[in-house]
């Protein structure tokens, strides 16, 4: 079996026609292969982040995880362009559906791509991949800890952070959710009531909720990192993926 990866940045075309950095990793294998998009963090397009789009390569699938933050601050460290993103008001939700297409779009156009493409992201990603499972067709998506889906979000938070459960009904794909017990954004009542939603929509959801995790429980580089709820976190992210995206 050949499990040799590449990765490095690459050029994608973004909202509006824009042009912006991305980091891309995929098989080396012509294979025909499914593609996830991955949605940063609000910490920003970091090196954690990188490793998430290697691990998903070195898993079989092609990924690329569009700067979100390229136009505010092209080439800032990921604090420093996080930073002037908020300060800015955060980043409008159209321009978000843009870039994610545009990323699936250049997925798809990849030797291998086998035409379908998921969505995973964390925290503001979170929110972010149901807004582009709801806004785009896409065959598959996974919310980790996605805030202000549901509830608003406290002072201080980015403008543009707005509740968005009224879009659950153009959700066009099923749905993995991982949470915290111990998060407060989103916290256990806002998962129930997001859940509750699909039900009522019949759309197809699965949420998995871990004791004693709370926000950013995946983050390998913080002391939010639960190792245990991560590890079976991903056991199901592959799981639902290969379900989902396989040829």
């Amino acid at each position: 079996m050949n499990d040799a990866i590449s990765a490095g940045t690459v050029t994608i075309t973004g909202h509006g026609g824009d042009e912006i950095e991305a980091y891309l990793a995929r098989p080396t294998d012509p294979s025909p292969r499914g593609s996830v998009v991955v949605i940063h963090h609000m910490p920003g397009y970091d090196a954690a982040t990188k490793e998430i789009v290697r691990k998903f390569a070195a898993n079989g699938y092609a990924a690329v995880c569009p700067n979100l933050y390229s136009r505010e601050a092209p080439g800032a460290a990921p604090d420093d362009a996080a930073a002037a993103v908020r300060a800015s008001g955060g980043v409008p939700d159209d321009r978000l559906v843009g870039d994610v297409s545009g990323a699936a779009e250049y997925l798809k156009g990849l030797d291998g791509a086998n035409g379908k493409v998921g969505v995973i992201g964390y925290c503001s990603g979170g929110r972010q991949t149901f807004l582009s499972a709801c806004s785009l067709q896409i065959d598959a998506a996974v919310d980790c800890y996605g805030a202000f889906v549901v509830n608003d979000p406290p002072p201080g938070m980015p403008a543009s952070m707005k509740p968005i459960l009224g879009l659950a009904k153009d959700l066009s794909c099923p749905l993995l959710g991982l949470f915290g017990a111990d998060d407060q954004y989103p916290g256990p009542e806002e998962t129930a009531k997001l859940a509750a939603e699909l039900d009522s929509l019949g759309k197809t959801h699965e949420f998995h909720t871990y004791e004693g995790a709370g926000h950013a429980f995946f983050a390998v580089d913080r002391p939010s990192y639960r190792p245990e709820a991560a590890v079976d976190a991903w056991g199901h992210i592959m799981n639902f993926y290969s379900r989902h995206l396989a040829a």
